[in-house]
């Protein structure tokens, strides 16, 4: 008999490329799905995977494993999940993908109120701005704005349907270089930019009346979207020049002064990020759970 915690190592492994990338996906350690795949392949008596120091690529046998394997087990975690169906209160794991924005706007609002309307679930959030294949990073369930949403993915309002990118810079700062009245006027100006995990850098986008103005700002300082976005802030309010970002972001500090609003009347508007899950298999309780509270905004 195979033992079902191997499967599940073979296929976290297969499906993320590499041990330790199977570890943070799955949750284990790279030296536990190592020895699981190890005890599989003596079992089976065929290599699952070609192994180098840079890589790890499942072998024919082993596609041809994780081809057949991997329906079948998410059939098996899919009757399982019936069962919490008798629970009065659904219990299990719930992993989400999102956006560090995501994490730092969105869900503040929503989480404490759900861990205490469900204590039985355990939920886990990876802030990641690559991105990434939720189900191949072993994730429940993502947040993402409506461009990135991926394909035979059924997608739920959450948070503000209408946010803004706003630009602002400290009061010091823009007494001593003066207010920018037009995008434009930004070319004269020291811009604290931010870049893509991807390593793309992109113009800052203004729209007024009907004209969208773009603009390729330069300046000092250049963060990691996501991640490093507040050292940019903490910048700006220092007075090194002025920043971009969600206005959600910088709306702390508009209330307190440090930061002014630049540009206000040129702010972009876009809609607000989604839910999104895949819509081709039973949908766990944790996460209908997780759906419906998200649907009620009851928070």
């Amino acid at each position: 008999m195979m033992d079902l915690g191997d499967l599940n190592s073979f296929v976290a492994v297969a499906r993320a490329g590499g041990f330790r990338e199977g570890a943070r996906a799955s949750g284990g350690s790279a030296s536990g799905l190592s020895e699981a795949v190890r005890r599989l392949e003596t079992q089976l008596g065929v290599r699952l995977f070609n192994r180098t120091t840079r890589s790890v690529v499942p072998t024919e046998a082993g596609l041809s494993l994780l081809g057949r394997l991997g329906p079948a087990l998410s059939e098996v975690e899919a009757a399982l999940d019936v069962v919490n169906g008798f629970r009065d209160r659904p219990a299990g794991s719930l992993r989400l993908n999102v956006p560090v924005s995501a994490a730092r706007l969105i869900l503040p609002d929503i989480i404490p109120g759900f861990l205490a309307a469900y204590p039985g679930i355990r939920l886990e959030v990876i802030a990641d701005e690559n991105f990434v294949d939720v189900l191949a990073a072993g994730c429940d369930a993502g947040i993402r704005y409506d461009e990135r949403l991926e394909q035979d993915m059924i997608a739920v309002p959450i948070g503000p349907r209408v946010q803004h990118f706003a630009t602002a810079a400290s009061p010091a700062y823009l007494d001593l270089h003066g207010r920018p009245q037009h995008p434009s006027d930004l070319l004269g100006h020291s811009c604290l930019r931010g870049r893509f995990a991807s390593g793309a850098m992109l113009p800052w986008e203004f729209e007024r009346d009907g004209e969208v103005v773009r603009v390729d700002t330069t300046g000092p300082l250049i963060v990691r979207i996501g991640g490093a976005s507040d050292l940019a802030v903490h910048a700006a309010i220092a007075g090194s020049g002025i920043v971009a970002l969600f206005e959600g972001w910088l709306r702390p500090h508009f209330d307190s002064g440090a930061l002014e609003p630049v540009l206000e009347p040129w702010w972009q508007s876009f809609s607000g990020p989604f839910l999104y899950y895949p819509g081709r298999r039973l949908v766990p309780a944790p996460l209908r759970a997780f759906i419906d509270f998200v649907k009620a905004g009851k928070f």
